[in-house]
């Protein structure tokens, strides 16, 4: 789990948290159904833990997987957290579709749900976050929002899952 973060307002039903600057290991997965392009992004990042790197290093898998989702558009970018360790200096990617990018720290809007998270219910359970947001006044960036599933998919109970919205 992406530790480096903490909470600065909870609320029954979505809580701010402000993420640290960390590195992810990415891909862009164009024009596919979001759940072909989930399975696509993660076999290729998985191949870059399992060793598909300059070091030829097996990195620990680590949780969330995030999956960006923007409004009206048909690439999805999937990306795992680089571990702490190789935090300072990540192998690089050799596959040419494979990246390491830095995200800056960002106060985030999450709304967690149980389950195993389809498409469908991802973009529920964010518009419902958007419409609480909306209605109380906090802006974020809505032309985007982040999925983040925390769980194998051989895990069958107390699933945990996620919608993140940038604060503006």
């Amino acid at each position: 789990m992406v530790t480096m973060t903490f909470a600065t307002f909870q609320a029954k039903d979505y809580e701010l948290r402000q993420y640290e600057t960390a590195k992810w290991v990415s891909t862009v997965i164009r024009g596919e159904t979001q759940k072909e392009a989930m399975r696509q992004g993660f076999w290729k990042l998985f191949h870059y833990i399992q060793g598909k790197n300059e070091k030829e290093m097996k990195i620990d898998m680590t949780v969330p997987v995030t999956c960006l989702i923007k409004s009206g558009c048909a690439d999805f970018k999937i990306s795992f957290f680089v571990p702490f360790k190789h935090q300072d200096s990540p192998p690089q990617p050799t596959d040419s579709d494979v990246f390491i990018e830095e995200r800056k720290a960002a106060p985030i809007f999450v709304r967690s749900f149980g389950g195993f998270a389809s498409p469908e219910k991802y973009a529920e359970e964010a518009e419902v976050l958007a419409r609480i947001l909306r209605s109380r006044g906090q802006t974020f960036h809505e032309d985007f929002f982040y999925t983040a599933g925390y769980d194998s998919p051989f895990k069958l109970f107390n699933r945990h899952n996620e919608v993140w919205y940038f604060k503006k």
